[in-house]
């Protein structure tokens, strides 16, 4: 999340897990009434969502936001894509990198900043399996240090 950014929602912990972070964008996301106070009360969750770009918008597919229960006929469909809010030189700019170098958009998290929900998508290339045992040893190195310094 960026410095100065709001209230954080919810975070995509195996985005990290399963992809190496090239680079990140901040998102405007268009949504309907009853899902900002869904997303309000935690109601969400990122784990399976992944964005597109489609006709020169970026969509974001697979985020679920549970049904608002105090809500009426105008709640929505839970999984329904939602668009997101790029400047026009930042889609182009993806779409271009996605294309040729074949990676990812992924989001990362999910925050309110001035009383806006915004979204952290990531530019995103797969890691291979070694890649992930690589990552588990180190993080495995770096919590033995952590435990015989405490015990000092």
């Amino acid at each position: 999340m960026k410095e100065g950014s709001g209230h954080q929602i919810c975070y995509n912990r195996r985005a990290r897990h399963e992809y190496n972070i090239l680079e990140t964008y901040e998102c405007g996301v268009v949504l309907q009434g009853t899902e900002v106070k869904s997303i309000r009360l935690g109601n969400t969750s990122l784990t399976e969502a992944y964005a597109q770009i489609k006709q020169g918008e970026v969509w974001l597919y697979g985020w679920q936001i549970s049904k608002y229960e105090q809500g009426n006929i105008f709640n929505s469909d839970p999984l329904r894509a939602k668009k997101l809010i790029l400047h026009r030189r930042e889609i182009n700019k993806l779409a271009n990198k996605v294309k040729l170098n074949g990676l990812t958009l992924v989001p990362l998290s999910l925050y309110f900043k001035n009383n806006h929900v915004k979204l952290e998508l990531a530019l995103a290339s797969g890691k291979k399996l070694y890649d992930k045992r690589e990552d588990m040893k180190k993080k495995a190195v770096e919590r033995e240090v952590r435990s015989k310094y405490a015990q000092i």
